[in-house]
């Protein structure tokens, strides 16, 4: 509005005034709902001042806009008027509806929430992603073949990557790993902005507070932000505190230290109980180049990238799910990854892990893979002719003996777990 202005200092005292108002009202007109109606908003404000920028000056000048400015102007006003109107018209109709009694109708049978939208398009299953290599690096960023460009500027070290893998028929084994040997996707469930070019400001400031956040906590190894940008958090050498106590395992090893064994991928969103995909479609291609990269560069098989939620446990009442984030909703296909929902519960079927009413409430059906590892269970039973329950305490106790064992092995005290012998698990997983 102001390039109508052709005073110089009418049009400063303008701008001014404007972001003034802006300053002391952006609180309230955000209030608003609709994004719409806030851009209608900020626009009366900002019609309201040039309002004395229409008369003459004091000596009788001319007036300080141009004539188009002042023809648009009094058209904006109209149309704004005539929006007030229809949006007052809209209320009133609205509330006459709510007054009158409302028809009993039967209720319909519950729908299933619709699938995730992925809109990128599928990748073959299980094929090892095309030849990625660094092509450009520079102070602050790395720019890949696949159109991957990783902003390392935050970039902090941790601890030594080192951990033990465990056999699932055998034990804790006595070699020290340094390499990651698996992928573990997160949300960050932290604040979120709407996606809208008017909380430009806000997104990115959100942003900073989290990878500043992140990087003091080593959280992730990587953040991908709403816009697609890609963060190098802990580098990829070190460990990073994203797994908590967590469970996996594949090809009859199994990983109880996924601190150390998996890196951590999140991605700046809220899971929101995994009724929507909650990454933009930025996040979505970033985040497919980032796992082709970091799967060729270390060799990941598809089966050893898995969501947070699938392996999170509770180590103290053996329970699935104490983390939650991406226990549904995750896009496999579009990332060229099985889905690992339907992949049987290594928690559920080698250590007998249940879950509770407070998971319920949040997944009112577990996914197709806690199926699959009750029914393990549940023949095993039969084939030992002991209930289910009796199984499940007999398991957690192997996992209890392992979390012990791994504690001793990290301390130092692969002597003394040696001569104990291996843990035997107590029958065949199958």
């Amino acid at each position: 509005m102001s390039r109508g202005i052709r005073d110089p200092v009418a049009k400063l005292r303008y701008i001014r005034g404007s972001l003034h108002r802006y300053q002391a009202l952006d609180r309230c007109v955000r209030v608003i709902p609709v994004r719409g109606l806030r851009l209608q908003v900020y626009r009366w404000l900002s019609l309201e001042g040039l309002a004395p920028l229409l008369v003459a000056d004091a000596f009788g000048g001319a007036p300080r806009i141009d004539s188009g400015m002042r023809s648009s102007l009094l058209a904006r006003r109209a149309l704004l008027a005539g929006c007030a109107l229809l949006a007052v018209a809209g209320v009133a109709t609205g509330a006459w509806r709510l007054s009158r009694p409302v028809p009993i109708v039967k209720a319909a049978a519950p729908v299933a929430l619709p699938p995730a939208v992925e809109t990128l398009p599928t990748l073959p299953v299980g094929i090892t992603p095309a030849a990625v290599w660094l092509v450009e690096k520079a102070e602050g960023s790395e720019q890949y073949s696949n159109g991957l460009r990783i902003d390392t500027s935050h970039a902090v070290a941790g601890e030594p990557r080192r951990f033990r893998v465990f056999d699932e028929n055998g034990g804790l084994l006595p070699e020290i790993h340094d390499q990651p040997v698996g992928l573990l996707f997160h949300t960050s469930e932290s604040d979120i902005w709407p996606l809208e070019a008017s909380f430009n400001e806000s997104l990115r400031d959100s942003s900073q507070r989290l990878l500043r956040y992140l990087q003091r906590n080593r959280t992730y190894h990587y953040l991908v932000d709403r816009f697609g940008r890609v963060f190098r958090v802990v580098n990829e050498d070190s460990k990073a505190n994203h797994a908590g106590n967590a469970v996996w395992a594949n090809d009859g090893r199994v990983y109880l230290s996924l601190n150390n064994a998996f890196l951590g991928v999140s991605f700046e969103s809220r899971w929101e109980g995994g009724r929507a995909l909650p990454i933009t479609q930025a996040q979505l291609a970033a985040g497919r180049n980032l796992t082709d990269y970091l799967r060729q560069r270390y060799e990941i098989p598809a089966d050893m990238c898995v969501a947070h939620g699938l392996a999170s446990v509770n180590p103290k009442r053996h329970l699935i799910g104490h983390h939650m984030d991406w226990s549904r909703g995750f896009p496999w296909s579009a990332f060229g990854l099985p889905d690992q929902y339907r992949t049987v519960a290594p928690a559920v079927a080698l250590f007998g892990f249940g879950y509770d009413g407070d998971f319920l409430k949040v997944l009112p059906e577990p996914w197709e893979g806690v199926r699959g590892g009750e029914q393990r269970l549940a023949g095993e039973a039969v084939r030992r002719g002991v209930t289910v329950d009796e199984i499940r305490r007999d398991r957690q106790g192997l996992y209890d003996r392992w979390i012990a064992a791994q504690a001793n092995a990290d301390k130092g005290a692969d002597r003394a777990f040696t001569n104990q012998g291996p843990v035997k698990p107590a029958g065949n997983v199958g």
